[in-house]
């Protein structure tokens, strides 16, 4: 077994996509760690906070007329022209990897074992030390056609601060409302509608005391953890799918083992969309996006050696905890697939949360049926009183709903 560390830099970054064809940031076998740094993609919301004196952080969001450090910011295009700037969108989250695992195929399970988390302290000079996180309310968000409030409609950033000096919890520090902003590529942006874009706070009007009653538990994870779909070389981190992605479930966190099907060769895990608290629905569009560092250990399991395991016919996300098993539908199990072509921005229009309820019962009952060996008249019996489902979220096209099962139900005096 060996320990490595992988750090954020342009190299060894991707920003908005998930692929099979880029190069590997690093290889590893089963049983090895890593400790990988991950950044926010909203960390341009407060510059000076979560940006200033950062070498890894000033390295990646470097982004001049002359420069732009990671070019392609989304599944899309990298030659223009473009409306919104390369990758136009599709996709948003910086990612850092591909870790590829020596061995992996189709057909196999890795699992990913989160054994610690911890928040990356601000460099700046004024700040330096203490931590920060963006949540913006946004235009993708749930509530964003049913705002009571004038203006409307409205995006609106709120910068937390984490202190983590006793039980970790994250207290506001003030908000603005979003006014149009100019990319160094002179891109007007009227809305939030491409990562990565430096906030002039010369333009936003900042509102202090905000929130002042209020302490939010801390909840640090992350929002988007998985591997390589084959079904394209470039697919958008925004909607989760069959081999995990941007599931937004506040309980993957430390001491999480979540486990993926391997979809291509080496499986090409990325990790990224840190969060330092998030509910269940991510409702108006964001957690709070904040930069974190995680140990990682990594388990291949062969395809051969999953037949009588409880990753036996494993053909979607799966988290592990001490106390529960959690399964993951989604309004499309597989929206690659079933959806086509067009499937990455053809998803946002299906949306459904009947659907995503389906796919988790359906998801749930497998397992109980194959792994606990009950019959399908039991399975729903017990779903029924002893399952606990969930939105998990309801902003990422592919909407999410989780099913779980607390382990000590099967344990029988």
């Amino acid at each position: 077994m060996k320990h490595v560390t992988l750090p954020v830099s342009p190299k060894t970054v991707h920003w908005g996509y998930f692929s099979k064809t880029v190069t590997p940031a690093l290889t590893l076998r089963s049983g090895d760690r890593a400790t990988i740094e991950t950044l926010t993609h909203h960390a341009n919301d407060d510059y000076e906070r979560m940006i200033q004196g950062d070498p890894g952080a000033e390295s990646v969001f470097q982004w001049t007329r002359e420069h732009k450090a990671v070019a392609r910011r989304g599944s899309g295009p990298t030659e223009g022209p473009f409306i919104r700037g390369a990758g136009e969108g599709i996709g948003v989250h910086l990612l850092t990897g591909p870790v590829a695992i020596e061995g992996a195929e189709p057909g196999d399970i890795l699992e990913v074992r989160i054994l610690d988390i911890r928040p990356r302290p601000s460099c700046s000079a004024c700040h330096a030390g203490r931590c920060f996180g963006s949540n913006v309310a946004a235009n993708w968000g749930f509530h964003y056609h049913d705002l009571i409030e004038e203006p409307k409609p409205r995006e609106v950033i709120t910068i937390f601060e984490l202190d983590t000096s006793g039980e970790p919890y994250a207290k506001a520090v003030y908000n603005y409302v979003w006014t149009p902003q100019t990319d160094p590529d002179g891109i007007v942006h009227p809305t939030i509608d491409y990562p990565g874009v430096r906030v002039d706070h010369a333009t936003v009007k900042k509102r202090e005391n905000i929130l002042s009653s209020v302490k939010v538990p801390a909840r640090l994870h992350f929002g988007t953890m998985g591997l390589a779909p084959s079904e394209a070389d470039f697919v958008s981190s925004i909607p989760p799918s069959y081999t995990g992605g941007n599931i937004d479930d506040w309980r993957i966190g430390k001491g999480a083992r979540m486990f993926y099907p391997v979809a291509v060769p080496g499986a090409y895990f990325s990790v990224g969309d840190p969060h330092a608290a998030q509910g269940d629905s991510e409702l108006g569009g964001t957690a709070i996006e904040t930069s974190l560092t995680g140990d990682f250990e990594f388990i291949l399991h062969k395809k051969a050696d999953l037949a009588g395991t409880h990753l036996e016919g494993l053909d979607h996300p799966m988290l592990e905890t001490d106390h529960a098993w959690s399964f993951y539908g989604f309004t499309y199990p597989n929206y690659l697939a079933a959806l086509g072509t067009d499937a990455q921005t053809e998803i946002a229009n299906h949306s459904s949360l009947d659907r995503a309820m389906r796919d988790a019962f359906r998801k749930l009952r497998r397992f109980l049926m194959t792994v606990h060996r009950l019959s399908e008249d039991e399975a729903i019996s017990l779903m029924s009183v002893g399952a606990d489902f969930g939105v998990t979220q309801v902003v990422d096209a592919n909407w999410g709903v989780h099913g779980t099962i607390r382990k000590n139900i099967f344990r029988c005096d």
